[in-house]
């Protein structure tokens, strides 16, 4: 019989991807959906046929338990969240239901289903938890590179809420033996990254400039640096990590950054172009309170999951530059999602 798993926000970017390396994996594949006619579903069928629908909100304890007993996943990935940085700092309580207490939520629903209780041992093949935790927790960093045991510093609502359910994660499972873990992801990037990222506005802007469409690219701090990498190898961890014999929390990332500047001079290149006839430094682009850099140590994902990210940076960078020109080629709307195939 198949394994089953649940994802949470799998009409994402990392949702798609894990849900096609799932698939591809033999599973029957699961996405928790808010609504009754929400448009991002019908987008995430055409691309994921073979995944199927359970309703259910992370704001909402009760829908949740309805979902994991409908469901009786094996697993459960937990990357529902308001993800982007900015929109934190408009949205603070909500970012804090969603990114912070929907991973309570999450954890309580499958507690609930699985009959656990603190202090009993916990039943054998138990629901498998994945957290996506965030490298801006780490923000204001301790040291370069951050790793596991590097200590938590975040300078953002979203960084703080992930913080939250990245302890609440650690709690339950040594509060009852829950498997349950946290993959501290860095920045990774794809085609199907939101218009409103850095990576994807910098591409957009890197084909509209090439296509005669803007003549300007507008960017916050050009040296902010960053651990950028491919979000399709990245979900490849988050299977492994369910995997493991332990739970453990890993680090996953690159190990190598790139500062905004490198980025917008990389996409210029890959359409034959100079970035800085183009680029436009704007203050009101700048954070509040900003996060200069991240740099991941990956040792303990490499030494103990055998992963290894397989796209460099300029590849990844390229690979989105080159689909933003399709796409806009062929007249889609990025702000319609039409980037995803």
């Amino acid at each position: 019989m198949a394994r089953r798993a649940l994802i949470t926000g799998i009409t994402g970017q990392d949702g798609s991807y894990l849900a096609e390396h799932l698939l591809d994996q033999g599973y029957e594949v699961w996405g928790l959906a808010r609504g009754q006619a929400n448009p991002r579903v019908s987008r995430m069928r055409k691309l994921l046929s073979d995944v199927q629908v359970v309703r259910g909100d992370l704001l909402d304890q009760g829908s949740l338990i309805s979902a994991v007993e409908r469901v009786r996943p094996d697993e459960v990935y937990n990357l529902g969240a308001i993800s982007f940085v900015p929109m934190s700092w408009e949205q603070a309580e909500l970012t804090a239901e969603v990114t912070g207490m929907g991973v309570l939520r999450m954890l309580e629903a499958i507690r609930v289903c699985s009959g656990v209780s603190r202090g009993a041992a916990a039943p054998s093949g138990q629901i498998r938890f994945y957290q996506a935790s965030s490298s801006e927790m780490f923000g204001q960093v301790t040291e370069t590179p951050q790793n596991e045991r590097t200590a938590f510093h975040p300078r953002s609502p979203y960084g703080v809420a992930k913080a939250y359910g990245h302890f609440l994660t650690q709690n339950y499972r040594e509060s009852y033996g829950m498997y349950a873990v946290s993959g501290i992801l860095f920045n990774h990037e794809s085609p199907r990254r939101g218009a409103e990222f850095v990576t994807r506005k910098v591409s957009l802007a890197v084909a509209r400039i090439k296509l005669g469409m803007a003549t300007e690219l507008r960017l916050g701090n050009l040296e902010a640096r960053r651990d950028w990498g491919y979000a399709g190898d990245y979900v490849k961890a988050m299977h492994l990590m369910l995997q493991a014999d332990v739970p453990e929390d890993y680090v996953i990332g690159t190990g190598h950054m790139k500062s905004v500047r490198e980025l917008a001079e990389a996409a210029f290149d890959a359409v034959g172009l100079d970035w800085e006839q183009y680029v436009v430094t704007d203050q009101k682009l700048h954070r509040p309170a900003e996060v200069d850099l991240l740099c991941a140590d990956p040792k303990k994902a490499r030494t103990q999951l055998g992963w290894e990210p397989r796209v460099s940076f300029d590849e990844l960078v390229a690979m989105m530059v080159e689909s933003d020109l399709r796409l806009l080629a062929d007249g889609g709307d990025p702000d319609q999602d039409s980037s995803w195939p």
